[in-house]
């Protein structure tokens, strides 16, 4: 009886191996969603996605914003996006990889935008996200900071805003902080 349970569980394996080929993966339904959103996607022509571990990894990419107006004109910004298997319940978790003079970016890239915290809704897609992303270079906020010392100059003096923002883009020390070029 045991021997004849094991050559049962052993077609089972060859058949689910059949032609060589591994067993298919059964997406999650964060998968399902993501591969939708992607599929729909309507970026901006400011904006790129690139799969950096492939096409087998959705569920991190990055994305690519060069904004083509405001403070951060001619910038280059990266973030991560780490999406969660119970996404769209769950927001993306988003860090800026690239070091940034920014009110609501902090120097070790996370990201302060409402719809990635106390407004986000499983309605919210990629799409709407990266569209908030590309809105805080065009309309940085003071008003809900993650770098309170930007914030306050940007609300207090937009001209030393902007020359901090431009000083810190060319590669450069804003303060006692270095930031490597992204122009």
């Amino acid at each position: 009886m045991i021997k004849l349970f094991k050559v049962k569980e052993k077609q089972k394996e060859l058949a689910a191996n059949a032609n060589g080929r591994s067993p298919v993966k059964k997406q999650s339904a964060g998968e399902l969603r993501l591969h939708k959103d992607i599929s729909e996607l309507n970026l901006p022509k400011t904006c790129t996605i690139a799969f950096p571990n492939g096409k087998d990894d959705l569920m991190n990419f990055e994305v690519t914003i060069r904004p083509d107006e405001g403070y951060y004109l001619g910038g280059t910004f990266v973030f991560s996006f780490q999406i969660s298997p119970i996404y769209p319940h769950e927001a993306p978790k988003i860090k800026c990889k690239t070091k940034v003079y920014h009110p609501n970016i902090d120097l070790e890239g996370n990201v302060c935008l409402n719809i990635l915290r106390e407004d986000w809704k499983p309605v919210l897609n990629i799409n709407t996200i990266i569209y908030g992303l590309y809105h805080l270079f065009t309309e940085p906020n003071h008003e809900d900071p993650l770098n309170p010392d930007a914030a306050a100059v940007l609300r207090d003096n937009p001209k030393l805003f902007e020359s901090n923002v431009r000083r810190a883009m060319a590669g450069g020390y804003v303060g006692q902080t270095f930031f490597p070029r992204c122009v």
